[in-house]
């Protein structure tokens, strides 16, 4: 039986998925890429009765990271991100918020590496470093939970773009090949747009399988 609740808020200019990942034992919470509209989020933490942790950004886009700084201030909680990405974050241009809306950028309390374990509210956490969508994107997996938050490298039936700035369009396959060969069939996928869906069902439609 799965011990871990998931919720997730669509927020933002382009519908981004936020996620919060709650241990039902210690009420502890991880928001994993607090897109946009904090009051959104910190309604929902109360809602859940959570304590909130830590937030993990899968990459740095502007529209996965708009209240980051706030659930920082707030919860008093780190920011974690892979090294790669801090100067994606760290550049209004680059993460594509001072074309897609007002600049902002934030740094990191915690940058991590592939295959890095991090245990928070309970779990361990591996980081999956698939870049592709951007030179530092990653995944997160929790084994236990057969639970991937695959931010924009995996879909439903698809993959993120890249045409933006640190893109590659080589390394993408290449994430999305690594992560449908380790990853077990059972694996549930929490994106970050759009429905959620399998590591089973992606192996046999998505286009880079």
């Amino acid at each position: 039986m799965s011990k871990i609740e998931i919720k997730n808020l669509v927020l933002g200019s382009v519908s981004t998925n936020c996620y919060f990942a709650m241990n039902p034992d210690t009420k502890e919470l991880i928001i994993i890429d607090p897109a946009d509209r904090f009051m959104d989020i910190d309604r929902q933490v109360m809602k859940m009765g959570g304590k909130p942790v830590a937030v993990l950004l899968t990459h740095g886009h502007y529209d996965h990271i708009l209240a980051a700084e706030k659930c920082r201030e707030k919860y008093h909680i780190p920011v974690y991100a892979h090294y790669f990405e801090e100067s994606v974050l760290a550049n209004a241009e680059v993460n594509l918020s001072a074309a897609w809306d007002m600049p902002y950028t934030i740094k990191p309390d915690v940058t991590v590496k592939d295959q890095e374990v991090l245990k928070l509210a309970g779990y361990e956490i591996k980081v999956l470093h698939t870049p592709g969508h951007t030179t530092g994107s990653v995944c997160y997996y929790i084994e236990t939970e057969q639970t991937l938050f695959s931010g924009d490298t995996l879909f439903a039936q698809s993959y993120g773009r890249t045409d933006f700035p640190t893109s590659s369009s080589r390394d993408m396959k290449t994430s999305i090949r690594r992560l449908l060969t380790e990853l077990p069939d059972q694996t549930r996928v929490y994106p970050g747009h759009n429905e959620e869906t399998s590591i089973a069902v992606e192996k046999r439609y998505n286009p880079l399988a």
